[in-house]
């Protein structure tokens, strides 16, 4: 089938990019597919001609070796997907294999999700990627006995979602699982060190987002209740109206915590990984008041005041860089998807925004700033970005 280059035009992600550009790939219908820029050194990108659910991705620079196709399944737009999708292409490029992507998008239906897995029978595919928590449950609930190893990226804990039975043993089956989760003893410990004598926390979630509520939502709460902490849920219930109903519901919200904490110096509101929630840090920064607002996702701390100004978790990219080994390992006969235990980013991605902090007169500890990959001075603009010093501060 002959293939149309498609154009790259710039686009806009919800998540802003830190380094480079964001390139959007259009399609004759609509766009669902994003990558970066500095992934078109290395890949072409085209459309199988007549379809607009599939995206191609070669290597400009073939290598030798036998050629190894890979699924990459999508169950809908998502900037984090952007993130995740040129990150692996990253990866790939810097390997000697000769690989060929393939994005399919099968926009969370049933019917699309099931040709989409007959395809992978049918044709044989090297290496299945399900972007995504919906994608890989899709796949684990429904095809449980697929012939083609899966390895799941860019979603949520698969042992807090049943998926798999512990973090110690490999699935037994043809998926393997990485998560986007830090174990939650680790998350409250770091929670408890930046507020010592910590009362209270406000854990913001979308109530349709099922992964963030079991995996990121309920789990945080029944710890922090178990250790003496009050920890509530507030819960976005129409993510098309999230600004509006963050705004609503966070004031009383923050009165409750200024009951047992008037100066809101023991409190702190906490975002799980839920697209439509972290998209308005710029309301949720407004509705605050005092209390730190902090991220279980790393991007949502980022340059100027639009911005988380702590987070502790685990970057879309660092779960990307760690779906690309498992998913190079299986490929190059290393590794087998059954026996490969959870995929777990350790230690845990830190990233801080001292404007932020300054706005509130947070204290940050200095192992914290230690650890921590991306970091915004007092100004909100950016020191240190993946790791590498990029300026002077102020």
């Amino acid at each position: 089938m002959r293939l149309l280059v498609l154009a790259l035009l710039l686009g806009f992600a919800a998540l802003p990019a830190r380094a480079d550009e964001p390139v959007q790939v259009m399609n004759r219908v609509g766009a669902w597919f994003k990558i970066f820029d500095a992934a078109l050194d290395h890949w072409s990108v085209a459309v199988p001609e007549g379809t607009d659910q599939r995206i191609v991705m070669t290597r400009k620079n073939p290598v030798a070796g036998p050629l190894k196709r890979v699924l990459v399944v999508f169950p809908r737009k998502s900037s984090a997907y952007d993130v995740a999708m040129t990150q692996i292409l990253a990866d790939f490029a810097a390997k000697p294999m000769n690989v060929v992507f393939t994005a399919a998008h099968y926009a969370n239906d049933v019917a699309r999700g099931d040709a989409v897995a007959a395809e992978i029978e049918r044709e044989r595919y090297d290496l299945v990627y399900a972007m995504g928590s919906e994608s890989i449950a899709f796949l684990h609930a429904r095809h449980p006995n697929i012939s083609v190893p899966v390895v799941s990226v860019c979603a949520k804990d698969p042992v807090q979602l049943g998926q798999m039975q512990d973090y110690e043993r490999g699935s037994g089956s043809n998926f393997a699982f990485t998560s986007l989760n830090l174990l939650v003893e680790v998350q409250l410990a770091y929670l408890k060190e930046l507020r010592p004598g910590l009362k209270n926390v406000a854990v913001l979630v979308d109530a349709k987002n099922i992964s963030a509520v079991e995996t990121q939502s309920r789990p945080i709460i029944a710890a922090a209740r178990a250790n003496g902490i009050e920890a509530f849920e507030i819960a976005v219930q129409d993510p098309t109206k999230a600004a509006a109903e963050l705004a609503q519901l966070l004031p009383p919200a923050i009165d409750a915590m200024k009951r047992t904490d008037a100066t809101l110096d023991h409190s702190l509101i906490w975002i799980t990984g839920s697209t439509s929630v972290f998209a308005e840090i710029a309301t949720i920064n407004r509705h605050a008041d005092r209390a730190p607002v902090l991220s279980v996702v790393p991007e949502v701390v980022q340059e100027g005041s639009d911005s988380a100004v702590l987070s502790i978790g685990v970057s879309f990219e660092s779960n990307a860089q760690l779906a690309a080994k498992y998913g190079a390992d299986i490929l190059a006969g290393k590794s087998r998807p059954g026996e490969m235990k959870v995929g777990i980013v350790s230690p845990p991605d830190i990233a801080v925004n001292f404007k932020r902090a300054a706005d509130i007169s947070l204290k940050i500890p200095f192992r914290f700033l230690e650890a921590a990959t991306f970091v915004y001075d007092r100004t909100g603009k950016p020191v240190r970005l993946r790791g590498q010093d990029v300026g002077g501060g102020s």
